[in-house]
């Protein structure tokens, strides 16, 4: 399993992201997006209501290097972050069943190649990163 008990446990807990995506001219494009994690899988699913219209379903068909970002302020007084970023190669699919009927058929699916977290494993120091 590319992710830890903690991390998946965190993604459970929140309900959006921040995808990178970069098209054919080295455009970079950033966009908030719900997201899931598909265990079937080990990949982050990203689907939309028309999601095969959007810039970043287009972006990822082109080129597919994605970054993933999740995150948030667990307390402000003391300051704690916390969060998990994903990077990697993601695939444009279409005709996929979506997890709700108002959604589309398409999705990007995340694969992980290097998972970076912070603050959401208690026992853990600053930030952990490995490639995987």
């Amino acid at each position: 399993m590319a992710f830890t008990q903690e991390e998946l446990d965190y993604l459970a807990s929140r309900r959006l992201g921040r995808l990178a995506t970069i098209d054919p001219g080295g455009v970079l494009q950033n966009s908030p997006t719900a997201f899931s994690y598909n265990p079937e899988t080990g990949t982050i699913d990203i689907h939309g209501r028309a999601m095969g219209t959007t810039k970043k379903f287009r972006n990822v068909r082109a080129g597919g290097q994605v970054a993933f970002v999740v995150d948030d302020v667990s307390s402000f007084t003391p300051w704690r972050v916390r969060g998990v970023e994903i990077r990697g190669v993601a695939e444009a699919l279409e005709d996929q069943e979506p997890p709700s009927p108002y959604m589309s058929r398409e999705v990007i699916r995340i694969h992980p190649k290097r998972i970076i977290s912070w603050g959401v494993d208690p026992g853990q120091e600053g930030m952990s990163g490995r490639d995987v």
